[in-house]
C-alpha cells in the first residue's frame, strides 16, 4: 500500500469520525436527554425545554432578536438599528462608545509611551464631545448619582429607570434653578420607589444621600406639585416583606404581619400613621404571635425607628384585630 493510499484512507477516517460526532451533537439538541421528546426554543424565557417531559435542557441562551417591536414596514426601518438597547439611566442613552482605561492593544500588549499619551488625549476629547453642554454635564451627574443610591437601597432596574425619567422631565421643564442636583435626583428616586411599589423611608433615603432630610422632602414636594406625579400614600404593606426578610422570619409571621395591617385598615388605623411604623409593628406583633423570637431592638434597627413607635403602633393593631375578630 502507497504513502497516498493511506494518506486518504486515514483521511476517510477522520472525515466519518467528524460526521458521526455532528450527527451526535445535533441528535442530542433535537431530542430530550431524559425522555427523548422533542425540543423547542422559548424565546420569552431564553430557554430550550422539552415539550414532553417539560425539563429544561439550555437557559440564558443569548436574544439574537430586537428588542423593540413594529407594525409595518416603514416602522421597522425606522426603529432598526445595532448595538445595545436604550436606556434613559445613561445621560446618552447608551448609544456613544467609550474609550477602555487599559493601556493595551488588541493582544494584550502593553501600549508604548507614546502610544499612551495619544489614547490618554483620545480619552479626554471622547468625555468632551459625550457631554458637550451643561445640561449634559448635569444629566450626567445626576443619573450617576441616582445609579448610586439605588444600589445602595437594593432598588430594581425599573426603579432607576422611572427615576432617570423623572429627573430628565425635571431637567427640560427647567425646575433645577436654585436646587442642587443631588437634591432633585434623591427626591426622584424617592418618587419612583413609591410609584413602583418598593418603597423606602426618608430616612433611608437620606443615610445614602448627599442632602439633609428637610431639603429631601421640600424637593419631593416641589417635584411631585410642578411635574403632576400620580404617587399614592405608601402602603405599609409594600415594607412588610424587605422587614421579614432581614429579620429571617418565616411566611407565616409575614402572613400574619399582613392580616393584622388589613385589621388595622378596617377599624382606620392607618390614618395619619407611619406607614413604617405600622409595618415594623406588625411585623413584631406577628413575630410573637407565631411564637418567633425578635426583640424589638432589632426591629427597630431594621426598620429605622425607635422603639417607642413600635410599642404604640404594636398595641393599637393587638386592639384592632381583637375587635375586628367577631366581625
Amino acid at each position: 500500500m502507497t504513502d497516498t493510499s493511506i494518506r486518504t484512507y486515514t483521511n476517510d477516517r477522520e472525515t466519518e469520525t467528524e460526521e458521526e460526532e455532528t450527527t451526535a451533537v445535533s441528535d442530542e439538541q433535537e431530542y430530550c436527554p431524559e425522555c427523548g421528546g422533542r425540543l423547542v426554543s422559548d424565546d420569552e424565557h431564553a430557554e430550550t425545554v422539552c415539550t414532553d417531559c417539560g425539563l429544561v435542557v439550555e437557559e440564558d441562551e443569548i436574544d439574537r432578536g430586537p428588542e423593540w417591536r413594529a407594525f409595518d414596514a416603514s416602522e421597522k426601518d425606522e426603529k432598526s438599528r445595532v448595538g445595545a438597547p436604550t436606556t434613559n439611566m445613561m445621560h446618552d442613552q447608551g448609544l456613544s462608545t467609550n474609550i477602555g482605561w487599559q493601556n493595551k492593544d488588541a493582544y494584550g500588549r502593553a501600549l508604548s509611551s507614546r502610544q499612551r499619551q495619544k489614547m490618554q488625549r483620545l480619552r479626554t476629547w471622547n468625555e468632551r464631545f459625550r457631554t458637550r453642554d451643561s445640561k449634559e454635564r448635569n444629566l450626567k451627574q445626576a443619573l450617576g448619582e441616582i445609579d448610586r443610591m439605588a444600589s445602595a437601597l437594593g432598588l430594581p432596574e425599573n426603579v432607576r429607570e422611572t427615576a432617570s425619567v423623572i429627573y430628565r422631565r425635571a431637567l427640560e421643564e427647567d425646575l433645577l434653578p436654585g436646587r442642587s442636583i443631588e437634591g432633585v435626583a434623591t427626591a426622584s428616586l424617592y418618587a419612583a420607589a413609591r410609584q413602583a411599589g418598593t418603597p423606602r423611608s426618608l430616612d433611608e433615603i437620606s443615610a445614602v444621600s448627599r442632602v439633609e432630610k428637610m431639603e429631601l422632602t421640600r424637593t419631593y414636594r416641589y417635584i411631585i406639585r410642578e411635574l403632576g406625579l400620580e404617587v399614592k400614600p405608601a402602603d405599609p404593606e409594600h415594607y412588610v416583606p424587605r422587614f421579614v426578610s432581614d429579620l429571617d422570619l418565616s411566611d407565616e409571621t409575614e402572613r400574619m404581619a399582613r392580616e393584622l395591617l388589613e385589621s388595622a385598615r378596617q377599624e382606620g388605623v392607618h390614618s395619619g400613621k407611619s406607614p413604617v411604623g405600622l409595618a415594623a409593628a406588625s411585623v413584631y406583633a406577628a413575630a410573637l404571635l407565631t411564637n418567633e423570637k425578635v426583640t424589638q431592638n432589632e426591629v427597630s434597627e431594621v426598620a429605622s425607628i425607635s422603639e417607642v413607635t413600635i410599642r404604640n403602633r404594636y398595641k393599637e393593631l393587638l386592639e384592632a384585630s381583637d375587635t375586628a375578630a367577631p366581625a
